[in-house]
């Protein structure tokens, strides 16, 4: 038989089972389908078009320039609502779908929308050790080209998705630090379009209280349209120590040693059960032993939680040596364990049979 009979036959029997079954069922029973055949080869296109613009951009200087042509555009917008007597509420036109969390923002379609196309990095600055960035900057962004420079951020959200506007002005509490403590804290000026439409920045020292009121305040104040980021340099790998510990009392106990020793730059603590975890401690090093060299960001690897659960099962201390870049972004393949929890949800129509794994708190402790 011909290929292309044979694949249009195909095609014709999905179309036809779709009908028979209904889409929902379908997109949600056999969504391994629309996943393999769309969303994949969409998702990867995607993400190296984002890269390879957001890389000759940088490169080419022109984000700056651009950057206040983007700001005017913002502040024509609002002052067209005001315009039309500002009848609506406003709010950001990013659509649902380039968002990380799965809700539908249905007032949207009932808001003013403001669209706000702001997704570079301005400027690198060593001198005064910050970087100036758009909203929409996400930290897979930001480790790309901070890490190639030797640079990093002191509190550095695992999911490359998570934008610097949502870390901002939505609830941050991804890594924290018992120095520098939640991302907001890290940050040291705030620009805003507000509902006037003028353009302010804020600092420590330059409109205080703004600045203070910024985080958290899920856009109710303005519109960010850049924010200053404290840098510290970075190192290439990250030694990171695994410790199972049994026992609730035992895991408080060690946990809270691990995050009070300020020689620890990351304390990390996994729990697999109500008395049972791993505790993991790391320190930054531009050295590395060969054999105990553990890439864990590449596709084949496992999930990082699964890896973890590993030197619980054998109750085996462990020392490995991770690429600090990977090391960020260890929770971004499995997205923590929501993959596995959602695939076996659906897999047994419900009952799901996942063994249920808690963060304790992470702590970026630099």
């Amino acid at each position: 038989m011909d290929p292309l009979l044979y694949l249009g036959g195909l095609v014709v029997l999905f179309l036809l089972w779709i009908k028979v079954k209904g889409l929902d069922y379908v997109i949600v029973h056999q969504r391994w389908i629309f996943v393999c055949l769309f969303l994949l080869p969409l998702s990867a296109i995607f993400d190296v078009y984002y890269y390879l613009r957001a890389w000759l951009i940088f490169k080419m200087c022109s984000a700056p320039k651009q950057h206040d042509e983007r700001v005017r555009n913002i502040q024509r917008q609002v002052r067209e609502w005001r315009k039309e007597g500002g009848k609506t509420h406003m709010c950001t036109g990013r659509p649902g779908w380039l968002t990380v969390s799965l809700r539908v923002g249905k007032y949207k379609k009932t808001n003013k929308n403001i669209m706000i196309n702001m997704m570079d990095i301005l400027e690198v600055d060593t001198q005064r050790q910050v970087v100036r960035v758009e909203p929409l900057v996400n930290m897979g962004q930001i480790t790309a080209l901070l890490n190639s420079l030797g640079w990093t951020l002191p509190v550095l959200p695992e999911l490359d998705d998570l934008t610097v506007g949502g870390l901002v002005m939505g609830t941050g509490i991804e890594s924290s630090s018992h120095i520098y403590g939640l991302f907001q804290h890290i940050c040291v000026a705030f620009e805003l379009v507000l509902a006037d439409g003028s353009l302010v920045r804020c600092t420590e020292e330059e409109n205080s209280d703004l600045f203070h009121a910024v985080p958290w305040s899920c856009g109710t104040l303005g519109f960010l349209v850049a924010a200053e980021i404290k840098i510290v340099p970075a190192r290439l790998w990250v030694r990171l120590q695994y410790e199972p510990i049994r026992g609730l009392e035992n895991i408080c106990r060690r946990f809270s040693e691990a995050s009070e020793d300020k020689n620890n730059t990351f304390v990390e603590g996994l729990q697999y059960s109500l008395d049972e975890a791993v505790i993991m401690t790391g320190t930054m090093t531009d050295t590395a032993e060969p054999d105990k060299i553990n890439r864990i960001g590449l596709h084949y690897k496992p999930w990082f939680f699964k890896h973890v659960e590993r030197y619980l099962t054998e109750n085996k201390k462990a020392v490995e040596y991770i690429p600090l870049r990977h090391y960020y972004h260890r929770h971004t393949r499995s997205i923590f364990w929501e993959l596995q929890v959602h695939t076996h949800t659906h897999t047994q129509f419900g009952r799901s049979r996942f063994k249920g794994v808690t963060e304790l708190v992470q702590y970026v402790s630099l």
